[in-house]
């Protein structure tokens, strides 16, 4: 008789145990983005929220940023780098496609036997690789996931460009995901519409560039198009996340969605329903989007403010180029 193949040890949950972040050294304020768009400060505040956000030097790499991130998770969370048992990376803008970026971060951070994965899920990536986290710890494959989200946008963007130059940011952030005897991680509600994926995609591959003398590719967004699917379709997808939890929005001690565009996230906020305590991440005004990295981002600086006791509830949702979105609802560490 052939003997059954052996089953993982399983977890009944998973859930954050500690948050890092890291913010570049060079604050971008608004004046020197108008100035190469004929555009304003008022005017950029007015529309998306953003006062200033941060550029990358040119020591600040995704990897070098995504270390720093992650050894603050560590700390936080008590865990040692040789108990990581998987390293994710979320990142739209590395722009060195081999090697993979997570095993160098798995390295440096002294995870040293841990698996490594690069994931690309633009900026629901957090959202994305926090679900597979999630699965890995529960199905057993895992003890303890590293999630990381690091950015360099300012490499993809065009800085002339009315409908980006000023919305982007660079940055990281990372969590450490571990067991838990109880579900602290809920369902992950996701989706994609790819029919709409021109709306926020690079203006040409880079094939182009190898075979005639094009310009640099670099991010292009249907502004009010994209702004439209946003608030049409990321409310259901934060509804969902509550139902399949369990829970409503009147649990909710936070809200940490992605740092977007600040009408966006007031108006998720407005149709959630969400009362007047419920703690709002708003990072976008000093950080702009920064893709992959701004959920993580954007958790460390809520959980800085010192009023949500561990175990809060707090709501994420994340959206984005592909188009992508997905939410679920955590409880704080």
């Amino acid at each position: 008789m052939t003997r059954p193949l052996r089953a993982p040890d399983t977890s009944p949950g998973a859930r954050i145990l500690g948050v890092g972040s890291y913010r570049p050294t060079r604050v971008v304020g608004n004046a020197e983005i108008a100035a190469r768009i004929d555009s304003s400060d008022e005017w950029i505040t007015r529309r998306t929220g953003i006062r200033s956000r941060r550029h990358a030097g040119p020591d600040e790499t995704i990897v070098t940023m995504a270390v720093e991130a992650s050894l603050k998770a560590l700390a936080a969370a008590g865990v040692a780098p040789e108990a990581v048992d998987m390293v994710l990376l979320a990142s739209m803008s590395d722009l060195q496609q081999s090697p993979p970026t997570a095993p160098r971060i798995a390295h440096l951070v002294g995870a040293r036997s841990a698996a490594a994965l690069d994931t690309g899920a633009a900026c629901a990536g957090f959202s994305y690789t926090l679900g597979v986290a999630d699965s890995l710890i529960r199905s057993g494959s895992a003890r303890h996931v590293l999630v990381v989200g690091s950015e360099r946008m300012s490499d993809i963007i065009d800085p002339e460009d009315r409908g980006t130059a000023f919305l982007f940011g660079d940055g990281a952030g990372a969590v450490v995901v571990g067991r838990s005897d109880r579900p602290g991680i809920g369902p992950v509600a996701w989706g994609s519409d790819g029919e709409k994926a021109g709306l926020l995609a690079h203006n040409r591959s880079w094939l182009a560039v190898r075979d005639a003398p094009h310009p640099w590719p670099t991010m292009r967004m249907a502004g009010p198009e994209v702004f439209r699917w946003a608030v049409h379709t990321v409310p259901h997808t934060a509804r969902r996340a509550l139902e399949l939890a369990g829970v409503t929005a009147g649990d909710l001690a936070a809200f940490i969605p992605h740092q977007a565009n600040a009408r966006i996230i007031d108006g998720l906020a407005k149709d959630l329903g969400l009362a007047e305590d419920v703690v709002i991440a708003r990072e976008v005004a000093t950080l702009g989007n920064t893709s992959a990295a701004s959920i993580p981002m954007a958790m460390e600086s809520v959980l800085s403010l010192g009023s949500l006791p561990a175990g809060s509830r707090a709501l994420l949702v994340g959206f984005g180029a592909g188009l992508l979105y997905a939410a679920q609802v955590v409880e704080l560490p």
